[in-house]
C-alpha cells in the first residue's frame, strides 16, 4: 500500500470501535459518504475506495462489541482451578491482584486477594505469584459486580472488554499454590518485580511511589489525593508512562552510548530497537508505552532501510498492529486518549513548528493534546477544566527537565552507597514537594471546572469537525477564519454547559447506594437542583462515614447530568445511611443550603464545617411550605420532639410532574398514624416506603388512607437486615402497589414533562 494512505485503514478501524461500542450507525454514514466524496474528486482509487471499504468490514466483525455480556450462572459446583498468570501482578496496601487463564476452559479470570493486616502469611505467598506461573486455585468462581447506577463506573464492562468474565476473590493466599515457568516474558516482569521491591526497599515512600509510576508503570504507592489532583487538572498523562516517557528514555540511552563514545551511532539505534520493546513491558505493557516504543523502532527501521516515510502513515501501522494483536485494547482508555493526542499533533506539526518561541510552542502543544481528547475526557469524567492547558505549560516541562531525568538517575543511584541515594533523595523531594504545593494552591484557589455531563456522538462530531476547520485556518494563517472557528469551538463548549438549562425534562433518581437513601430532583429547564438524603457506607473498625457511595455513585451521577450547583439539601434525620455523604457532596459542590428538621441533632464539628463554608441552615417546621426556586415543599413532620432519629425524620410531600410525592425518612407506624390523622386529605402518588422496608413502617391503615399507586424501596442486595420485610411486601401487594425497589432494579429514575412521566429502571 503507497504511503499517505495508512490512516483512512486506521480510521476504518477507529468507525468499527465507535459504531460496536454506540450501536449507532451515523458514523458509518458519514465515513462512507466521505469516502465517496474523496473517490469523486479523484483523491483515492477504486481500489483503495474498495479496500477501505472491506477494512471496515473486517474489523467490524473482528473487533468485540463491549456490551457482550456473560451468563448469569456459573459453576458452582467447581471449586478448583489449574492454569497460568498472564498478567503483572498489581500489588497494594488493599489487595493483591492478576489475571489467571483456566487451562480447562482457557477463559481469563481476574483473581483478587484482600490484604489482612493480621494475616502474617502474606509475604510468605505473594513470593510464588509471577508472570506465567503455572498455579492451582482452590476457590468459587463468581461473576463480577457491574454498575447499578446511571454513569457508575462498570466493573463488569470494564473486565469483558479485557475479555475476561469472571473473578475470584480468594479468603486466603494458602489456596493458591504456584510454581515457576520459566520463560522470555517471566524473566522481564520477574526483573520488574525486583526493582519495585528494590526502590521501595532502598527509598523512601515517596520517592519511590513517583519512581514506580514514571519509570516502571505502577502508581500503587501514590497517594490517592495526588492521582485525583492530577486527575481534576488533565494531567493524568504525566502519570501514565507515554510518548514523553520514551523520548527522556532513548535521548539518555543515546547520550551514555554516543555522546561518551561506547558505542557507534548505528549499534545505539539497534541496542534501542531491542531495548525499547522490553521496556514497554517492564513499564507495566500501557498501551500509550507500546504506542511511543513501537513508533520510534518503526522510524529507526524505515531510517536504516532508507524508505521514505511520513508519522502519519507510521502512527497508522502502529494502531493497526497493535489492535489486531490485541483486539481488546481499543476499549482502553490510555490506548484511545494516547492515539488521540498523537494523531492530533501530527496533524498540527506544521502550526506548531511556525512558533517563534518554545513557551508558545509548548502552549501550542497543550492546547491541541487538549483539544483532541475533550470529547473523550467529557465521556469517562463528565469534566473539563479550562485552565488545564495553562497548568500543563508549567507541568509538563517541570517534569519533563527535572522530575523524569531525576527517576532514572535515582534508579541507577540504588545501587550505590546509601549517602549518595540520601543525597539525591534530598534534592528531588525538596524541589518536588515544593512544586506539589504549587499545584495545590492553583487546585484550591482556581479549581473552577466545567461540569458537562454526557454527550451523544452528533455532538462530538460536530465538535471535530470545528476543530479541525480552526486547525486548517490555523496552518494557512488565515487569522479571520481562525478567529470564526475559534469562537465557534468556545461557544460549543459553553453550549455543552448550559444545555440542561434548555431541556423541558424533568427528573427524579433514587440512586442505588445500597442500605441507605440518595433521591435527586432536578427540575425542568435546570431550574432547580434537589438532594433528599445522601446516605454512605462506613469504614470498620470504627464505623465512620466512608466517601466510597459518594466517589463511586452520588457525584459521578451528579457530574454526568452535568450538576454543579445544588439549591438545597435535605436530611430527614441524623443517620449515616441518610446524611454520611452530605459532607463530601458540600465539599465537591456548591451547596446553597441544608435543610433539616426541627429536632435533628447537629454535632458541632458539622456546625463548625458548615458554618466554615458560609453555608445557610434552615430548620423546617411542622406544617409549613417550604418554597425553593418555585417548587414546595410541605413538611408533615415532625410535629414535636419524640426523642428518636427515625420518628424524627423528616417528612416531605412534593408534586412533581403530575404526580404527588411523600419523602417519609425512617419514621415508624405511629408517625405514620399520626400524619393522617393530621392530613386526613392526604392522597399520595408516589411513596418513598419508610425505613427501608422495616417491619417498622408501612402501616397498613396509613397505606390505605395515602393510597400511593407507586411505592419506592431503597434497600441493599441481600443485606443484612432482611429489608424489605415480607410483612411490608405483603402490605403493598395487597394494595396492587407498583414496587421500585434499588435492590432488584437498581437506580429507579422517573422522566417527565410538565404534567405528563413515565418510571425507568437500571435494570430493565
Amino acid at each position: 500500500m503507497g504511503k499517505d494512505y495508512w490512516y483512512i485503514f486506521a480510521l476504518s478501524a477507529t468507525v468499527s470501535v465507535i459504531t460496536l461500542s454506540l450501536n449507532t450507525y451515523i458514523v458509518i454514514c458519514l465515513f462512507f459518504f466521505w469516502l465517496l466524496y474523496v473517490y469523486v474528486q479523484k483523491k483515492i482509487s477504486i481500489t483503495l475506495l474498495i479496500s477501505a471499504l472491506l477494512s471496515f468490514f473486517f474489523f467490524y466483525f473482528y473487533l468485540p462489541a463491549p456490551t457482550t455480556s456473560t451468563s448469569e450462572q456459573v459453576n458452582e459446583s467447581r471449586s478448583v482451578f489449574y492454569g497460568e498468570i498472564v498478567s503483572p501482578i498489581i500489588e497494594t496496601d488493599k489487595k493483591i491482584e492478576f489475571t489467571f487463564r483456566d487451562e480447562r476452559t482457557s477463559e481469563q479470570i481476574v483473581i483478587v486477594y484482600f490484604v489482612n493486616d493480621e494475616n502474617e502469611l502474606v509475604e510468605h505467598h505473594v513470593g510464588q505469584l509471577q508472570y506465567g506461573a503455572v498455579c492451582k486455585i482452590e476457590a468459587s468462581l463468581s461473576i463480577p459486580d457491574g454498575a447499578r447506577n446511571p454513569y457508575q463506573f462498570d466493573y463488569r464492562l470494564y473486565l469483558l472488554k479485557k475479555a475476561i468474565s469472571y473473578q475470584i476473590v480468594i479468603p486466603t493466599l494458602e489456596d493458591i499454590t504456584c510454581k515457576e515457568n520459566q520463560s522470555l516474558m517471566q524473566s522481564i516482569y520477574s526483573m520488574r518485580t525486583y526493582l519495585l521491591n528494590k526502590t521501595e526497599s532502598k527509598l523512601q515512600t515517596d520517592t519511590a511511589a513517583w519512581l514506580h509510576a514514571l519509570v516502571l508503570g505502577h502508581d500503587g504507592l501514590l497517594e490517592q489525593e495526588t492521582i485525583e489532583l492530577f486527575q481534576r487538572w488533565s494531567l493524568s498523562h504525566i502519570l501514565a508512562i507515554s510518548g514523553l516517557h520514551i523520548g527522556i528514555v532513548v535521548g539518555i540511552i543515546y547520550l551514555v552510548l554516543v555522546r561518551f563514545s561506547i558505542t557507534t551511532k548505528e549499534k545505539a539505534q539497534w541496542i534501542m530497537m531491542v531495548f525499547l520493546p522490553i521496556y514497554a513491558i517492564l513499564a507495566g505493557s500501557q498501551p500509550s508505552v507500546w504506542r511511543a516504543s513501537l513508533m520510534i523502532v518503526f522510524v529507526i527501521f524505515i531510517n536504516k532501510i532508507k524508505l521514505k516515510y511520513n508519522y502519519t502513515d507510521i502512527l497508522s501501522i502502529v494502531f493497526l498492529l497493535l489492535i489486531i494483536i490485541e483486539k481488546y485494547i481499543v476499549y482502553h482508555i490510555g490506548f484511545q486518549l494516547s492515539f488521540a493526542v498523537t494523531f492530533g499533533l501530527i496533524l498540527s506539526s506544521k502550526w506548531i513548528a511556525e512558533a517563534t518561541s518554545n513557551m508558545e510552542r509548548v502552549l501550542q502543544i497543550s492546547f491541541v493534546s487538549q483539544m483532541m481528547i475533550l470529547p473523550l475526557q467529557i465521556h469517562y469524567f463528565s469534566t473539563f477544566q479550562p485552565l488545564s492547558i495553562l497548568l500543563n505549560v508549567i507541568v509538563v516541562p517541570y517534569f519533563s527537565l527535572f522530575v523524569i531525568p531525576a527517576m532514572f538517575i535515582i534508579l541507577l543511584s540504588i545501587f550505590l552507597p546509601t549517602i549518595v541515594i540520601e543525597l539525591f533523595e534530598h534534592i528531588f523531594l525538596f524541589i518536588h514537594q515544593h512544586f506539589l504545593h504549587f499545584i495545590m494552591i492553583v487546585d484550591d484557589k482556581f479549581n473552577f471546572p466545567f461540569i458537562i455531563g454526557e454527550i451523544p456522538i452528533s455532538l462530538v462530531i460536530i465538535y471535530y469537525l470545528l476543530f479541525v476547520f480552526l486547525m486548517i485556518s490555523l496552518e494557512k494563517r488565515n487569522q479571520i477564519k481562525s478567529f470564526q472557528y475559534g469562537m465557534y469551538v468556545a461557544l460549543f463548549i459553553i453550549y455543552l454547559t448550559i444545555r440542561p438549562y434548555f431541556s423541558p425534562i424533568g427528573t427524579v433518581t433514587m440512586l442505588d447506594i445500597g442500605q441507605g437513601d440518595a433521591f435527586v430532583v432536578e427540575l425542568p429547564y435546570r431550574k432547580g437542583v434537589f438532594i433528599i438524603d445522601a446516605g454512605a457506607s462506613f469504614t470498620f473498625p470504627d464505623f465512620e462515614p466512608s466517601d466510597r457511595v459518594y466517589k463511586q455513585i452520588i457525584r459521578p451521577y451528579l457530574y454526568g447530568r452535568g450538576i454543579h450547583t445544588i439549591d438545597a439539601v435535605f436530611i430527614s434525620h441524623n443517620d449515616l445511611d441518610h446524611d454520611g455523604s452530605v459532607r463530601y457532596i458540600i465539599e465537591g459542590f456548591e451547596v446553597k443550603e441544608v435543610i433539616i428538621g426541627p429536632y435533628h441533632d447537629l454535632d458541632e464539628q458539622t456546625k463548625a464545617e458548615w458554618k466554615e463554608a458560609n453555608l445557610p441552615i434552615t430548620y423546617a417546621n411542622f406544617n409549613e411550605r417550604i418554597i425553593r426556586n418555585s417548587q414546595a415543599f410541605h413538611v408533615l413532620s415532625p410535629e414535636k420532639d419524640k426523642h428518636d432519629d427515625n420518628e424524627n425524620s423528616l417528612v416531605l410531600y412534593t408534586e412533581l410532574g403530575g404526580k404527588s410525592w411523600l419523602f417519609t425518612g425512617d419514621i415508624g407506624k405511629a408517625t405514620e398514624r399520626d400524619i393522617v390523622k393530621k392530613f386526613r386529605n392526604l392522597r399520595v402518588d408516589v411513596l418513598k416506603v419508610g425505613h427501608h422496608g422495616s417491619n417498622t413502617s408501612t402501616d397498613p391503615h396509613f397505606f390505605q388512607e395515602i393510597a400511593p399507586s407507586y411505592a419506592l424501596i431503597s434497600a441493599g442486595v441481600h443485606n443484612s437486615y432482611g429489608h424489605p420485610t415480607e410483612e411490608v411486601l405483603q402490605t403493598l401487594s395487597d394494595e396492587q402497589v407498583i414496587i421500585l425497589r434499588t435492590d432488584l432494579h437498581g437506580a429507579v429514575q422517573y422522566q417527565f414533562k410538565k404534567e405528563q412521566g413515565i418510571f425507568n429502571t437500571f435494570f430493565k
